[in-house]
């Protein structure tokens, strides 16, 4: 799964870079690289984010949806509109973690 897909629309990158800066507290990668970002969809004033957690009972996925806002608002233009939609299919699997993230994790 490539967690760095190639992006035509200037805001689906800039909301896929600001969501790199988005930590999993539980895990300590960003959330792109852990493969819960499914989608990202830009058209005209509103950017779409299609978002998993690591299970439907994590913990944290009120801090990681208030994160995932205040990154976005932060990268986005004022007048961008951001949703998210909170998905579970398909279910989250540590397969879906990048190479990369797998390396710093020291996971094989």
């Amino acid at each position: 799964m490539s967690t760095h897909p190639e992006r035509h629309n200037p805001l689906e990158s800039d909301a896929y870079n600001a969501l790199r800066h988005v930590i999993d507290p539980e895990i300590g990668e960003n959330i792109v690289d852990l493969g819960l970002v499914y989608g990202i969809t830009a058209a005209e004033e509103v950017v779409e984010i299609r978002l998993t957690m690591t299970s439907m009972a994590c913990p944290m996925g009120e801090m990681i949806i208030d994160d995932v806002m205040a990154a976005l608002s932060s990268a986005l233009p004022k007048e961008v509109e951001a949703n998210i939609r909170l998905v579970w299919d398909p279910l989250w699997t540590p397969e879906m973690i990048s190479t990369e993230a797998r390396d710093r994790l020291g996971w094989k």
